[in-house]
């Protein structure tokens, strides 16, 4: 028959039915296709034969729910679930990041400060030009980096230097008011005392600006102004000057923050430049005031009894507290571009633990018990603070 000859023809050349390989039971249906027997219902003796002149092809069987594949186009594929939740948490997690980053960096920077600032102060007690200096430097820099093209320059008008003017006064109050405070007394007790900054704060944003506050965030004030209280009475170096000068450079600075969210707002200007301008503008306030209340023949005489006593090195000295003063302002801008004026105050709270200490173990200051107990107090509260505001 047909199929038989099929298969014989099909041994001889090596070749097979894929259909006979894939399914065996068709392949012996197959080979019995010349006669088919059927049982019959009517005699159940005899077997009725059928005759099958073409070969049985078998169809294959459909599932009953078949999968279904298909392709998409890249600007048609359909959106996966959850797609913005998890971006939305990607980009919260980023921003913390970066703020972290911002803050770090920003602490780091001012511990150098403090430690150069204070070595200059101790063999160059002139904290009007010291101040005046850092701001020099800020401003030097970058009008450079506008000039050469590392910075993008500003686009400011009248209004922005108008808005800007009262934010450069208090700058420029709360930076030489600080400069005075440590050339007066020790990195340490300055700092400890600047930790009180969150409730100047508080009292400004709720009588001043009308916000309020959980009664929690009125409470952790207790310990802050607690804690910096015991140490100013414990300090062994106290002097009136040198903490009169660190509570005025809070509450200025405080007012500084402020203003500075306000103005930035609907601005243009980024963090980075803001400052820059805050610097030129503050330069220019100062540098008239500190040539009234010290002078250039007191800062010549000095200038020269420091290098006599220090040597070539005072000029690094001087050139490194300028700079660092500058670039630690500038990540602190930054920092201030994403988060509100009292997440930065406490930020900058939190920064002045490494300052105390790194400060205390350079310069081998003096501490009593009690007085670091008012240190540690201050800071509790401040971190208390931090929780409250939550």
């Amino acid at each position: 028959m047909v199929l038989a000859a099929k298969q014989t023809l099909s041994a001889k050349i090596g070749f097979s039915n894929p259909l006979s390989r894939q399914n065996p039971s068709t392949s012996l249906l197959q080979r019995s296709s010349l006669s088919v027997s059927f049982p019959s219902t009517a005699i159940p003796i005899k077997r009725a034969v059928l005759a099958v002149s073409k070969p049985l092809h078998l169809s294959p069987m459909r599932a009953k729910s078949p999968a279904r594949c298909e392709a998409y186009e890249a600007d048609k594929s359909e959106p996966q679930p959850m797609d913005d939740d998890a971006a939305e948490t990607k980009s919260e997690a980023a921003k913390k990041l970066k703020i972290g980053i911002y803050f770090a960096t920003w602490w780091a920077l001012n511990v150098v400060f403090n430690i150069y600032n204070k070595k200059v102060l101790n063999a160059y007690p002139y904290p009007w030009l010291t101040s005046t200096l850092s701001l020099a430097a800020g401003s030097l820099m970058m009008l450079i980096s506008w000039a050469v093209g590392i910075v993008e320059t500003p686009k400011t008008d009248f209004d922005f230097w108008k808005t800007l003017f009262p934010v450069a006064v208090a700058h420029t109050i709360g930076h030489v008011a600080a400069t005075v405070s440590m050339s007066k007394v020790a990195v340490s007790f300055t700092h400890i005392i600047k930790s009180g900054e969150p409730a100047f704060s508080v009292l400004v944003s709720r009588f001043l600006l009308g916000e309020t506050f959980p009664s929690s965030v009125y409470l952790s004030l207790i310990p802050i102004i607690g804690g910096c209280a015991l140490s100013a009475l414990t300090e062994l170096n106290f002097n009136m000057i040198g903490f009169m000068g660190a509570m005025i450079s809070n509450l200025a600075f405080v007012f500084r923050n402020i203003f500075s969210k306000k103005g930035m707002k609907g601005k243009s200007v980024s963090g980075m430049n803001y400052y820059a301008c805050l610097s030129m503008l503050s330069l220019l306030i100062l540098t008239p005031f500190a040539i009234a209340v010290e002078g250039p023949q007191m800062w010549i005489d000095g200038w020269q009894k420091a290098l006599s006593d220090v040597g070539p090195q005072f000029v690094w000295w001087v050139a490194a507290q300028s700079v660092f003063y500058h670039l630690y302002n500038q990540v602190s801008y930054m920092s201030l571009d994403q988060i509100s004026p009292l997440t930065f105050s406490v930020g900058n709270t939190m920064k002045r633990i490494s300052v105390i200490v790194s400060s205390i173990i350079i310069f081998r200051t003096p501490v009593q018990p009690v007085n670091a107990l008012g240190a540690a107090i201050a800071i509790l509260g401040t971190f208390l603070y931090s929780q409250a505001k939550l």
